[in-house]
């Protein structure tokens, strides 16, 4: 039984976007008139900021579009007549054979217009456990992380981009939380420098996808001393509020939470400076309260790490008791022993910022932690101490 056709590998060339080979749907003219998917020649102009015909590689002066309303029409009016000829065809399409597998594997590593290769390769996979074995014995794993990589090097080239965004959709679907030999393959520096590449300047469900691996390599052995010791996210989030929040809409927060408690102090340091950046946003601090660990995580890291940790809680804190003080932020402090060891910083001999981000802290809500029965009574004697000085 033959598989029913791919529509975007048998379409009229015409019809496809010069820059993936994909089948248009919204189909947009340029300067030089080519005609581009409107999504991939905005791409091309406005987050590459090229001045080119991708084509053509012309110069061009302006990045007006037009839409191509009489080859949208044709191109609809292909895929009914591609409808109405399969309608007669109910069986559904038989699983593909390992010789078949092989094929496709082989045209994705030879073809410059993967993408579309890509997309018929995801469907493959969701195909069931059977095909996805065979697809690691027949070494499919080494082909995706090939064109994964290749983003470093070719990093302005669209199509190389997309190809590893499909690829990376390809992987998310395999289960790697026992698959040591695949883990170890996306482990490789510029395996991950590449998926980082891509929680910066990837689409939204690219970025799920890249943070989807990132669990399931978190959930093994993996070592993470080579993203947190190189201080690469660090220096991305740093430079960028855009890319927090495209790492806040990935789930960074609660990657970082859960990754938080087994650190080692290096690690620790470099978990919390993260949490403190993404926390600088509004968008990052609610899933952070939100997270059943966050406060008890961090709170637990604070004076038995080293001071520089000290200081990042103690402004990852401040930050969540000045935009966020819910009821229910107040009492996990207050439960999971945050208060005590932020009156414990107060004792610390010599005056500096992060004493007085606390004392801030408890001119906001002092009062409040006093109200509640298993306040210590010492405590409550050393604020109301304090807030007589204040």
């Amino acid at each position: 039984m033959e598989n029913k056709p791919d529509p975007t590998m048998d379409s009229p060339p015409d019809f496809r976007c010069p820059i993936s080979m994909e089948l248009m749907k919204d189909p947009v003219t340029i300067s030089t008139g080519v005609t581009y998917e409107r999504e991939n020649i905005e791409t091309w102009f406005f987050s590459y900021n090229k001045k080119t015909c991708p084509a053509t590689m012309q110069t061009i002066a302006s990045s007006d579009i037009t839409p191509n309303h009489t080859l949208k029409r044709l191109i609809l009016a292909w895929e009914n007549g591609l409808q109405s000829q399969s309608s007669s065809s109910s069986p559904p399409p038989s699983p593909i054979n390992h010789d078949e597998l092989v094929a496709l594997l082989n045209t994705i590593l030879s073809t410059p217009f993967k993408v579309s290769s890509l997309k018929k390769l995801r469907s493959v996979i969701e195909m069931g456990d059977e095909i996805k074995i065979d697809f690691k014995r027949s070494g499919g794993v080494e082909v995706l992380v090939q064109i994964v990589v290749q983003i470093l090097a070719e990093s302005s080239d669209f199509n190389t981009f997309r190809a590893c965004e499909e690829a990376l959709g390809v992987l998310h679907q395999l289960s790697l939380s026992q698959e040591n030999e695949t883990i170890k393959k996306l482990s490789k520096m510029e395996s991950v420098k590449s998926m980082i590449i891509m929680l910066q300047r990837g689409s939204a469900e690219a970025r799920f996808y890249t943070i989807s691996i990132f669990e399931k390599m978190a959930k093994s052995d993996y070592n993470w001393d080579f993203i947190i010791q190189d201080k690469v996210l660090i220096e991305l989030l740093s430079s960028s509020k855009k890319r927090r929040v495209k790492a806040i809409e990935a789930g960074a927060i609660c990657v970082l939470i859960e990754l938080l408690p087994d650190s080692d102090r290096s690690k620790c340091e470099k978990i919390l400076l993260l949490l403190k950046l993404l926390c600088e946003c509004a968008d990052g601090r609610l899933p952070f309260i939100e997270h059943g660990l966050g406060i008890a995580a961090v709170s637990k890291k604070m004076l038995h790490v080293s001071e520089v940790a000290t200081k990042i809680v103690v402004k990852i804190f401040w930050l969540i008791c000045s935009f966020h003080p819910t009821e229910r932020v107040l009492e996990e402090m207050l439960i999971f022993g945050s208060v005590k060891k932020l009156v414990a910083v107060l004792h610390i001999h010599g005056r500096s910022a992060t004493k007085e981000k606390v004392v801030k802290i408890f001119k906001l809500h002092g009062k409040s932690w006093r109200g509640y029965p298993c306040f210590p009574s010492e405590l409550k004697d050393y604020l109301g101490l304090l807030n007589d000085s204040c």
